[in-house]
């Protein structure tokens, strides 16, 4: 038996709204037109892509900075804690360099920082001798003006002014030499090179204020002409009084020394540990007829010796 079909009593929503037909003489009623369907949303990792895209510069560089500063924190945790040093650590470090080097003397220093300020003084008689030679005689001297203001003994230039006087530098320049002025009382002369090097250095001036009888000394000059030569000792005494062999001149103030001292060494400075000069070397005690160091050498305090070249700085 064959089934009628089954149809929906009511119509479908669009087709109430679309499709009825106007009735004779009735008016279809006003339909308002459906609104568009919302757009649909993106996805949410969609939007995130487009504004890295945006904003893709800023990225590369915060990515920079970030990795950078991932690397060196990752690299000061890496490195190990700085040790800190003990006083035995110190103590063992200072062992091993003396062990393995070796420093010079507070001697060779005291020498070093002089050197350059000790010239040889040439003395040349104006008049031959008896064998027809021009007399000569040969000495130190000590700068202390960088103009080339030199202490010398009056021993060694002599009292002729007709005398020529030459010296030469530590650098081997050598310079005709005036003497600016004597005082015999003190075995003391002033000289002025003509010529001087371009890096003169004048010595260090110090007054014996301090100075006490044990203090190390040295005596630089050029005895028998061999130098500039060097010797040390200690300051054996204070305010001696030196007697001429002659006995015609008498020094007094003298600081006496041990450190050896020869003809060619007068008008030498005697320096400290630190090298400065607080002396003008100017005679030897000897029983001998040659003159030889015997171990008593005396020298003019650098105030007296200064004060002839109006330089005491005292």
């Amino acid at each position: 038996m064959k089934r009628p079909p089954i149809h929906s009593r009511s119509a479908p929503k669009h087709r109430a709204r679309t499709a009825l037909p106007e009735a004779k003489g009735v008016a279809a009623p006003d339909l308002a037109p459906l609104p568009d369907p919302p757009a649909p949303k993106r996805p949410r990792f969609v939007r995130s892509r487009a504004f890295v895209v945006r904003h893709e510069r800023w990225f590369l560089v915060a990515s920079s900075v970030l990795l950078s500063a991932l690397f060196f924190l990752a690299y000061t945790l890496s490195m190990p804690s700085p040790r800190r040093f003990t006083q035995r650590d110190i103590d063992a470090a200072v062992l091993h360099t003396l062990e393995k080097n070796t420093l010079p003397s507070a001697e060779a220093k005291a020498f070093e920082r002089i050197r350059r300020s000790v010239v040889r003084v040439v003395q040349e008689d104006a008049e031959k001798d008896a064998t027809g030679h021009h007399g000569r005689g040969i000495g130190t001297g000590v700068v202390i003006v960088d103009k080339g203001v030199i202490l010398t003994n009056l021993h060694v230039v002599g009292t002729n002014d007709k005398s020529k006087i030459k010296v030469r530098f530590a650098n081997g320049l050598e310079s005709d030499a005036v003497v600016l002025k004597r005082m015999p009382e003190n075995d003391l002369a002033v000289l002025q090179a003509n010529t001087i090097p371009d890096d003169l250095i004048p010595a260090t001036l110090r007054s014996t204020q301090g100075l006490a009888v044990g203090d190390r000394v040295v005596a630089v000059g050029f005895p028998f002409n061999i130098g500039p030569s060097a010797s040390a000792g200690i300051v054996s005494g204070l305010n001696r009084v030196y007697q001429s062999p002659d006995d015609k001149d008498t020094l007094r103030n003298l600081i006496q020394f041990d450190a050896a001292a020869n003809p060619g060494n007068s008008g030498g400075p005697l320096i400290t540990m630190d090298g400065a000069v607080v002396g003008i070397v100017t005679a030897i005690l000897s029983p001998h007829e040659q003159g030889s160091f015997v171990g008593i050498g005396f020298a003019v305090p650098i105030e007296t010796a200064a004060a002839a070249a109006g330089e005491s700085p005292f």
